[in-house]
């Protein structure tokens, strides 16, 4: 959340439980892997749990709090805003916890959000709990900004809700997070790691999570029906009945989703068994053991989940979760930040979630069979930020879904089977009118509608879906032709064209068009960059327009920089409300003492945010040479002059991609 909202963020943990040389903490770990956050892990603690209760038993509490300070002075002057996270009140010394918790606050001047568990107690014991601890750091003036019950059952959510809100001081946060078996449950890789064993398949679904386990000792019929969703099977190497009939059950649509084997009492498989493992496109995690069935099972049963930082899928709906349960507004309005006037890719990307959620839209995928669009989905629909509708056939999607592993039900998307669609001759009839005039026939309509893109292109004309993003598979041509010719676009607009959000390290720019045009006029080129200084402002980047050129100011001359030069013109005269500079070289656009060197004055040169080429040839090389050299992240191509948003992936997409330009359009689709 801090984010989205400050440049650099901090994470200080002034208290680990173990000592980093045999076992790193894992909170930090996952925090500034997953955030990205520029801290060496050393200096994010102050000392390890052992390390401070001997310095409590020696009296030498001043000591432990003076260290404490040190360490985090060293990071709050670096950063805009510190998060530091308390003890966690799990294995001995839970009073030392509480108490240095309140101490560290206390001294550091933090305000606070305390957190309560709700796992295994009673209705009033939660209260209490909760209310106990309020007052003790009220007691102490510090200040507490909310108060979350966590691990709630979910029978008790509501009525914990409404007694923390009515007792609580008037203005104090209040939340309630229900016990989750997603986030409560281990993975495979928690097991692992807590098991002396070594893995013989499967290093790739190390992340499944297991919500239940069995033990595999009994014939094959009678095995099949203890089998349960998300399962981890026990048995003995030595039952390759039972290893068979689990990864092919794992494979059936009949019968739950298996997490992973573990192979007991010393034993692999025979080599024809290995042999058929070995062979198989889709296995599961299979580990083998030293240990009994009985013993293994105990220990299994002790496991207790982390969130890990490999684990994107727990680590995103810890993130959900926190976003639906918590009031974020409220929370921000409480909390004294910085806010920076730059948009750091962070908060670019935490804006973008945040504007997709205030209107959901559904997005059209015509490519719903690639794995990519599959894998997008789930995350999409997992954060419930777009409706979706993928095309293809049901069945192999499905089938896709499960063979991914991907935890997305089928009934939270629209897939549709274009030939055999309800509304498929509603829409030949419609492209045949549309396109008549053209010499399509009707026969020409009935093929064509069978072809995804246009399928896809014609739902968002009908207004059966918002916005459409394909690519994947399709080249840009097959993507954008049946816009151009029924979606068309937007009065006053003739040229279609492309922006690029290009997250540098410390800011976002947009780059257009590196992906359309490839020779723009003047006049063409006016439109893009107006265009683009429009799209800019509605992603909350405040319009800087450079016009780039191989020369700035009046120091060139040629055809080349003549055209920047009167489309710099025409920008000018159409909207002269715009900040623009023109031609400018991109060293002079982005560098504040370049940019002041050849163009003083300037109110751009230096500090532009929107960078035009002035042809397709410069835009796409710069912008895929500024994603390779700098490791930037490329958000894009946004397509922009369409009535209606239909937006293009590149076939060498990642599932980064896809997520991010569906929310893109998604957004687009809110001023549609």
């Amino acid at each position: 959340m801090l984010l989205g909202k400050a440049q650099k963020i901090g994470y200080f943990k002034p208290i680990i439980n173990t000592d980093p040389a045999e076992f790193k903490d894992v909170h930090i770990q996952t925090i500034l892997s997953h955030f990205q956050l520029p801290l060496a892990f050393e200096d994010t603690y102050a000392f390890t749990r052992a390390e401070a209760l001997q310095l409590l038993n020696e009296q030498s509490q001043g000591e432990m709090i003076d260290t404490i300070i040190s360490r985090f002075k060293k990071i709050e002057e670096n950063y805009d805003f510190t998060v530091i996270e308390g003890g966690d009140f799990t294995g001995q010394g839970t009073a030392f916890d509480f108490e240095s918790n309140l101490l560290i606050a206390r001294n550091l001047n933090a305000p606070v959000v305390l957190v309560i568990s709700g796992d295994g107690k009673s209705i009033s014991e939660i209260i209490q709990d909760g209310l106990n601890l309020f007052h003790a750091y009220q007691s102490r003036e510090i200040q507490v900004l909310a108060l979350v019950a966590n691990k709630v059952h979910v029978d008790q959510a509501n009525d914990v809700r409404k007694l923390l809100a009515s007792q609580l001081p008037k203005g104090t946060i209040s939340a309630v997070i229900s016990a989750d078996k997603a986030l409560q449950n281990p993975t495979v890789s928690d097991i692992f790691g807590h098991l002396d064993g070594r893995l013989l398949f499967g290093s790739e679904h190390l992340s499944n999570q297991v919500d239940n386990f069995v033990t595999g000792a009994m014939q094959v019929p009678n095995f099949l029906s203890f089998l349960k969703e998300n399962v981890l099977i026990v048995t003995p190497g030595d039952r390759g009945d039972i290893i068979i009939s689990s990864l092919q059950a794992n494979l059936s649509s009949s019968y739950p989703r298996v997490a992973g084997i573990v192979l007991t009492a010393g034993v692999v498989p025979e080599e024809p068994v290995m042999r058929l493992i070995e062979g198989l496109q889709n296995v599961v995690p299979i580990i083998a053991v030293n240990g009994g069935t009985f013993e293994t099972t105990n220990k299994i049963a002790a496991v207790k989940a982390r969130i890990t930082p490999d684990n994107s899928k727990k680590i995103q709906l810890a993130i959900d979760t926190f976003n639906r349960c918590v009031d974020t507004g409220a929370l921000d309005e409480k909390m004294v930040t910085y806010h920076s006037d730059a948009m750091t890719p962070h908060m670019f990307q935490y804006q973008l979630s945040k504007w997709a959620k205030k209107e959901i839209k559904n997005i059209v995928l015509p490519e719903g069979n690639d794995d990519r669009i599959i894998l997008a989905a789930g995350r999409l629909i997992a954060q419930q930020l777009v409706k979706l509708t993928l095309l293809g056939n049901p069945t192999e999607i499905a089938a896709s879904i499960k063979r991914l592993g991907i935890d997305l039900d089928i009934n939270d998307i629209n897939i549709i089977d274009p030939a055999n669609s309800g509304h498929y001759e509603d829409y030949v009839e419609t492209l045949y009118e549309l396109r008549k005039s053209k010499n399509l026939t009707m026969e020409m309509a009935r093929d064509l509608m069978t072809d995804v893109s246009y399928f896809g292109t014609m739902m968002v004309y009908k207004g059966h879906a918002d916005g459409m993003v394909s690519g994947a598979v399709h080249t840009t041509q097959h993507t954008i032709r049946p816009a151009l010719q029924f979606i068309k676009t937007k009065p006053g607009i003739s040229t279609v064209s492309s922006i690029f959000f290009m997250c540098l390290e410390d800011r976002v720019s947009v780059f257009g068009d590196c992906a359309v045009n490839p020779n723009p006029t003047a006049e063409e080129l006016a439109q893009i960059a107006i265009s683009s200084a429009d799209n800019s402002m509605r992603f909350g980047i405040e319009p800087r327009i450079a016009m780039l050129s191989y020369s700035s100011g009046t120091s060139g001359a040629g055809e080349d920089v003549e055209k920047v030069r009167r489309a710099t013109e025409l920008v000018r005269q159409q909207r002269p409300d715009l900040k623009v500079e023109g031609p400018i070289q991109y060293d002079a656009a982005v560098d504040p003492v370049v940019g002041q060197q050849k163009l003083p004055g300037s109110e751009v040169a230096g500090q532009a945010s929107v960078l035009i080429f002035p042809d397709l040839n410069t835009g796409n090389n710069t912008y895929k040479a500024v994603q390779r050299e700098t490791g930037a992240l490329a958000i894009g191509p946004m397509l922009q002059g369409l009535n209606k948003p239909v937006n293009d992936l590149s076939r060498g997409c990642t599932v980064d991609d896809v997520f991010n330009t569906v929310i893109i359009t998604a957004i687009q689709s809110q001023n549609a």
